[in-house]
């Protein structure tokens, strides 16, 4: 099979980043990222095993009682334990803020009472990610021109997804149309179920089929801004399409920890590509979205230059 028989979105090969630094994979890497805002990648470096533990370990921490889960609070808005609500019934996840912080982890076991071998699993699936997160931020800053450590200490959020499909839910969606308020999104899938959707650039939903061992990336209103405009914040839902419960695994990378986001100077060129946005913090922007209940990309309208 191809590799895009299994793929409605773009798929990158980190293949194609070897040794001889491959234009065409980098080519490819920018053009997914003006097009879509999301792409598929295969044969990247987190193991498969390791996958597969991580998903064991991820259900068996959202079937715990609701009074532990609850434990699981904020460290900014809604970065811990969201339960369903009536906007998002089906819904509920598990959050930790600062994954890259050993502390952040221990704390997030702790409020949880996760065993020693969940905590192993977990400190090694966050390594890795962490890792990817660096590396496809390198990659993306190569593809339009720009060195390559910009990411460096920027933050990294992961949020665990459980969907809770019934027979009756089946047709409805199981979280509402938006976009990712943060940079990147590296989204281990339900390699059983699907029901994600994303929205392409005539506006039509597509729907993102599951495709066991690859990772699915996507780019959110902080790539947006930081690009000045270039890059394009995907708007994304997910639609109940069997009764059956669904677990994802996101990874999140947010925006620099104390500094505002502002696109590099190399992409801002005077008349011909204007800065579009004003500098903010990641906190600021998401307390924004927060506040003016704006979560498809609209807020960004509010941090625009008057042109």
């Amino acid at each position: 099979m191809g590799d895009n028989a299994h793929s409605n979105v773009p798929v990158i090969d980190l293949r194609e980043f070897g040794e001889s630094d491959s234009e065409k994979g980098y080519q490819k890497l920018k053009e997914a990222c003006e097009e879509w805002g999301c792409f598929r990648i295969i044969n990247h470096d987190i193991p498969v095993d390791l996958m597969a533990e991580m998903k064991k370990v991820v259900r068996s921490l959202l079937d715990l009682p609701a009074e532990t889960k609850e434990r699981n609070v904020d460290v900014i808005a809604g970065s811990g334990y969201m339960a369903p609500s009536p906007v998002n019934p089906l819904y509920e996840a598990l959050g930790l803020y600062d994954l890259g912080s050993s502390e952040a982890l221990r704390s997030f076991f702790d409020q949880l009472d996760a065993s020693p071998y969940q905590r192993e699993i977990i400190e090694k699936y966050a390594r890795a990610v962490h890792e990817m997160a660096m590396d496809i931020g390198r990659k993306l800053a190569k593809s339009i021109g720009l060195k390559s450590d910009l990411f460096k200490g920027w933050t990294c959020q992961f949020r665990i997804n459980k969907y809770n499909f019934t027979p009756q839910s089946v047709g409805s969606p199981g979280v509402q149309i938006h976009t990712d308020s943060g940079f990147l999104t590296i989204l281990q899938e339900d390699e059983y179920v699907g029901g994600l959707e994303v929205m392409n650039k005539n506006g039509e939903f597509v729907a993102v089929d599951p495709w066991p061992g690859t990772l699915l990336l996507n780019l959110g209103d902080v790539a947006k801004a930081w690009s000045n405009g270039r890059f394009c914040n995907v708007k994304h839902r997910v639609q109940c399409k069997e009764a059956a419960i669904r677990v994802s695994i996101a990874s999140f990378l947010l925006g620099p920890k104390d500094e505002a986001v502002e696109a590099p100077q190399e992409l801002v060129d005077g008349e011909k590509n204007p800065r579009l946005y004003l500098p903010f913090t990641y906190e600021e922007y998401r307390k924004l979205r927060l506040s003016k209940n704006l979560h498809a990309g609209e807020a960004l309208e509010f941090v625009r230059y008057e042109l």
